[in-house]
């Protein structure tokens, strides 16, 4: 995640994969709160999202790759789960930190664009 704080301006990058397919924010937040959760619908509600959206976003970033990014397990008595593949947790690691270079490169450009527009240069 970027190190820049919640009220500087910051940007958000979504990725558009030779696939076609499209990274961002919000496939790579669902790949996060999955790996700390433990499980798809865990995570889907905790991001307020249905689980069948969720597993498009999942199916999505799998194309989008060209291999798995999660690896589930079904039910039964330890209720199934769900976790991070190497590729997918490789996404989400590449993902930040091409977010954070983007951020801090665009950070003084930001902060003057912001200033010009209230005045304050």
């Amino acid at each position: 995640m970027s190190k820049t704080s919640a009220s500087e301006p910051r940007l958000w990058v979504r990725v558009l994969t030779p696939k076609g397919g499209r990274i961002g924010p919000g496939m790579i937040a669902l790949l996060k709160a999955v790996r700390a959760e433990g499980s798809i619908a865990a995570a889907a509600r905790s991001l307020n999202m249905s689980y069948r959206r969720a597993w498009k976003l999942i199916e999505a970033a799998g194309e989008s790759l060209g291999a798995p990014v999660l690896e589930t397990s079904v039910g039964g008595a330890d209720k199934g789960g769900a976790v991070l593949t190497e590729a997918g947790a490789r996404l989400v690691e590449v993902y930040d930190r091409i977010e954070d270079a983007a951020n801090a490169a665009a950070a003084p450009d930001l902060a003057a664009l912001f200033e010009e527009v209230s005045g304050r240069s």
